[in-house]
Formats: structure tokens, C-alpha cells, sequence
């Protein structure tokens, strides 16, 4: 069956055959709608499930991406609103096997304004070693997928892109055992600012029964970039100075071409933080809001969807930015010492607030005199990243019935992902680095170089995310890793995904230290740590 056709639920597709690392064939279907197309009345509003189509879809090219402008020609990729699509991946097909096989779901990351599941950028190739079945999606990203109006009369609360990504995990439910996936049996994963919805969602009463564990990878709910704030207003007021109200601002917006809001987006996020401007929010109470109430809340009273968790960070994940020019702008605070910039604003601190004055004189201490100054890339990697992480970690682990493994991948080899991408020299394991031991990162070569090192960690990774997907156990018994993952109990114990796999307990201990006492600082972070 080298072009195979699946009947779902919505028609009849057509994938093709492709082959795994180990040279073994597996099957692929590419950009199988699951949405109807996000444009017109439906643009910045909750999506609508795709209707049933007449004969045969073609499953074999890769599917628009969300809109992020046009200057995309280097990838392949086409970025249109007609983006509500994805991709499965499985080894075999029903009448081959009727054993149903446990099923990952790739949700791809990008700071909720760039990104694609592009199957030349984050291939399947690896995991598809292991008896999976794989999904990749697509949602809104930028202020397409998380505008928000506080006028409820308008219906467009927000969080549209994690509604698209709710919409594709109901589609799996309907329509995955049709590729030889569980329904029952679903891990939901990501990394950057898809750990973030990955996180979400394992918050949100409206993703409860969708998928029943979860992967978390470099960003978290508890990071202050996850949330935006209301910029909706301001927004139009920055394209037209003569809107006065939410109501005008949608029609503005509604009838504005999308190249030409993509382009007043970019140029209103440049005048801001990039951070924190497009993100989801937290809607008002309603049945269909997809989160109403904060993180913090939810975690520490314990109503969430309670599933095992994997959670972690690269060692050295502020490398990055001293390299990437998109932080051109925010570098300069650092160079500058403006430490109004890193007042977290998790802390919720106004600005005549005193204690913002303390805040900035142990931050300069600590992360610009002394030893620490040296590592120019620590401020980012703990401002950013760290400690919400390894908060969200103990949270969990003390309110969830199920296992928190925590992690920090320390490898520094030939596939790092965000150091092929920038690319950077110097050591250490920075922003989402492990996607390319995770993925097939060769776009359109067949592979990278993949030395026998790489190959160790290639290995490594699959087993370790596999297991857990199949088990919800990373180490199970009988496993080949030689190690046993333990997961968070009195001690916060993680395993170092280095060279070898290590058991470690108190994670950056003095760091840890350090925001503790911040967060105190602060009624909205005084129980993170």
C-alpha cells in the first residue's frame, strides 16, 4: 500500500509511504482538515468543526501554516488562515493490525506568533521507531489565534489557538483508530510556548478526557510570558487613532486584508516587551472558556485534569538570546542595566510599588556583580524559564494523584536544534536544543549527520518519551535505559539527560533560593517555590 486510503469519520484520504531511521516503512497523511477554514465571521473566534467532504482527499503535501507573512519562500511553507489542519503518522493501518497503538500529539511551539508542524522541520522519522502513532497540528498563532475583547457581546474572548488545539484533540478522539491509534490511550506534547499549552491544557476544565498524559518542555504556565495582557485597544488605536471602542476595533480588524494586519502586528509587538503580547489569557467564567481562573489557583487547590507528567529544562536555556537577533531589543536591558525589565511581572508589582526597589537590587546583586555576572545568558535562563518550571514540578507533584518526572537535558552534541538553527558555538544545551534528538530536523535532506553519538541520544530520547507514552512510566521495568526516573516525592529529584542519565536531587539549589525569596515578595507568586 504505498499510497494507502483511510475512511474517517469527515471522508476518504490518501497518504503515502515514507521510512522511519531504521529504514522500516511506516504510513503518512498530511493535512487532514479538522476545522472549517478561521476566516470571515469566524476570524479571532472559537473554531468550527470541518464538514464531510465528497471522494477522495489528497493526504500527501504538506498543509498551509497559520498566517505569519509572506516572506516564507526558503521553507516551502504557505501561511494562509486556511491553517486548521494536521498530520498523522502511523506504522501500520487497522487491517494490517488491529491492536490499537498509544498515540502522541505534537503541538508545535514558536512564542505563539510563528511556527508550524511542518513535517520537514520536526519529522517523524525517529519516534516512528517505536510502535506509535504520531499527530502534528496546526492553530492560529499571533493576535489571529489569541485576540481577546473584553465586550462579551462580541464573542471573542480569546484563547482561539488553544480551542483550534482543542478542536484537533476531539478530532483524534473521533478519528484515530482509524490510523491504529488508542483514543484512550493519547500524550500530549511540546516544547517553548507549546510546553505552555501543553500546561494549559492540562489546566483547562474544557481539555478534560482529550488525552491522558503530558510532556512539558521548556515553558510552563508559570512562566509570565503565557499569559498577554489587554492589548486589544490598544492594538487598533496603533493602527487608527479614531477607534474608540472594542466594537470598532473587530470591525477595523475584520475587514482588514491579513497581509496588512500580520504587518501592523509585527511593527505594534516591535514598540513592546516581545513577550507577553500575544499569548492566551484568562477568559471570564463561561462553559466554554478555556480558562477562567489563574494557574496558580488551579494548581495549588488542585482542580485540574490530573495525568502523569513529564516536566524539565535545558541546562543553559538563556543561551540563546545573546545570539538571536529577534532579542535584539530586550538584550539591550541587560547591557543597559535596566532592571525595571526583570521585575517579573508574575509579581504583579505597580510600578510606585517598594517593593519593586528590592526586587531590582537582589536581582543586580545576584545576576550582575559577582560571580554569577560571568554567564552572561543566566539571568535569561531563570527570568524566562527555570524556576516556573521547577514550581510547577513541586506544585504537582504535591497536589496530583499521578507521577511528576522532572528533567534537565544537559547534551551537547551534533543535533542540538536551537544551535543548528542560530547557531551558536558555545557549550552548554540551550532553548528546546533536544528537539533535534526527538525529531528529523533535515528538512529536505533525508538526515543530518548522525555520528554514533547522536545516535546514542536519538535512542535514548525516543525510549524515554515512548515508554512514557505507552506506560506512563519513562524507566518502566524491563526497560534497556539502565536507569530508574523516580519521580518527584519529599525530595525534588530529576534526572540529567547528559552524556549518561543521572539521578539529582534540588535542581540549581542556590537559584531556586534566590526566586523563592522574590516570589515571597509577592501575593501572586508567594507559593510558587
Amino acid at each position: 500500500m504505498e499510497q494507502p486510503i483511510v475512511t474517517i469519520n469527515e471522508g476518504k484520504i490518501r497518504g503515502y509511504q515514507r521510512i522511519n531511521l531504521d529504514g522500516e516503512k511506516f504510513y503518512s497523511f498530511l493535512a487532514i482538515p479538522y476545522g472549517k477554514p478561521p476566516i470571515g465571521e469566524l476570524r479571532f473566534k472559537a473554531p468550527k468543526p470541518v464538514e464531510s467532504w465528497n471522494g477522495i482527499k489528497d493526504a500527501t503535501k504538506e498543509g498551509n501554516i497559520s498566517y505569519q507573512g509572506e516572506n516564507l519562500q526558503e521553507t516551502g511553507c504557505i501561511s494562509t488562515e486556511d491553517c486548521l489542519h494536521l498530520h498523522v503518522f502511523t506504522k501500520n493501518l487497522p487491517l494490517e493490525d488491529p491492536i490499537l497503538k498509544p498515540v502522541m500529539v505534537w503541538i508545535h511551539g514558536g512564542g505563539f506568533m510563528w511556527g508550524s508542524n511542518d513535517s520537514r522541520l520536526f519529522g517523524p522519522e525517529f519516534l516512528l521507531t517505536e510502535d506509535i502513532v504520531m499527530v502534528s497540528i496546526h492553530y492560529r498563532v499571533g493576535f489571529l489565534g489569541f485576540l481577546h475583547l473584553n465586550d462579551a457581546s462580541l464573542d471573542v474572548p480569546g484563547n482561539a489557538g488553544m480551542k483550534d488545539q482543542q478542536l484537533a484533540l476531539k478530532w483524534v478522539q473521533r478519528n484515530i483508530h482509524h490510523f491504529n491509534g488508542d483514543p484512550n490511550n493519547v500524550t500530549i506534547f511540546g516544547a517553548s510556548s507549546a510546553g505552555s499549552c501543553i500546561h494549559l491544557h492540562v489546566l483547562s476544565p474544557t481539555s478534560k478526557g482529550l488525552f491522558h498524559k503530558a510532556i512539558v518542555q521548556s515553558g510552563c504556565a508559570l512562566n509570565y510570558w503565557t499569559f498577554s495582557g489587554d492589548f486589544a485597544l490598544e492594538f487598533a488605536k496603533f493602527v487608527d487613532n479614531e477607534v474608540q471602542t472594542e466594537a470598532q476595533a473587530l470591525e477595523m480588524f475584520n475587514k482588514m486584508p491579513v497581509k496588512e494586519f500580520h504587518k501592523y502586528q509585527l511593527d505594534f509587538c516591535n514598540i513592546h516587551d516581545i513577550f507577553g503580547v500575544v499569548a492566551p489569557n484568562i477568559e471570564p467564567p463561561s462553559e466554554t472558556a478555556f480558562l477562567s481562573s489563574s494557574p496558580i489557583e488551579l494548581i495549588s487547590s488542585g482542580h485540574y485534569n490530573k495525568v502523569p507528567l513529564i516536566i524539565g529544562y535545558c541546562n543553559n536555556e538563556g543561551l540563546y538570546v545573546g545570539f538571536d537577533e529577534t532579542f535584539k531589543k530586550i538584550k539591550i536591558k541587560q547591557e543597559t542595566l535596566d532592571l525595571d525589565f526583570f521585575v517579573s511581572p508574575s509579581l504583579k508589582l505597580k510600578e510606585d510599588d517598594s517593593k519593586r526597589e528590592i526586587v531590582k537590587r537582589k536581582i543586580k546583586k545576584f545576576y550582575f556583580e559577582g560571580q554569577n555576572a560571568v554567564d552572561k545568558s543566566l539571568i535569561w535562563t531563570d527570568f524566562l524559564y527555570v524556576p516556573g518550571i521547577i514550581a510547577s514540578a513541586k506544585l504537582h507533584a504535591r497536589t496530583s494523584s499521578e507521577p511528576v518526572y522532572l528533567y534537565r537535558i544537559s547534551i551537547d552534541a551534533g543535533l542540538n536544534w536551537k544551535k543548528q538553527i542560530i547557531p551558536i558555538k558555545e557549550p552548554g544545551t540551550t532553548h528546546c536544543d533536544e528537539l533535534g534528538y526527538i525529531f528529523n530536523i533535515a528538512l529536505d535532506a533525508e538526515f543530518l549527520d548522525i555520528g554514533e553519538l547522536e545516535d546514542k541520544y536519538i535512542r535514548r530520547f525516543v525510549k524515554l518519551w515512548t515508554n512514557f507514552a505507552k506506560t506512563g512510566n519513562p524507566t518502566p521495568n524491563g526497560t534497556d535505559l539502565n536507569t530508574k526516573w523516580k519521580p518527584i516525592n519529599e525530595d525534588i529529584c530529576f534526572l540529567d539527560i547528559g552524556s549518561e542519565l543521572t539521578m539529582q536531587i534540588n535542581p540549581e539549589e542556590e537559584r531556586i533560593k534566590f526566586w523563592k525569596e522574590i516570589f515571597k515578595l509577592s501575593p501572586h507568586t508567594y507559593n510558587y517555590l
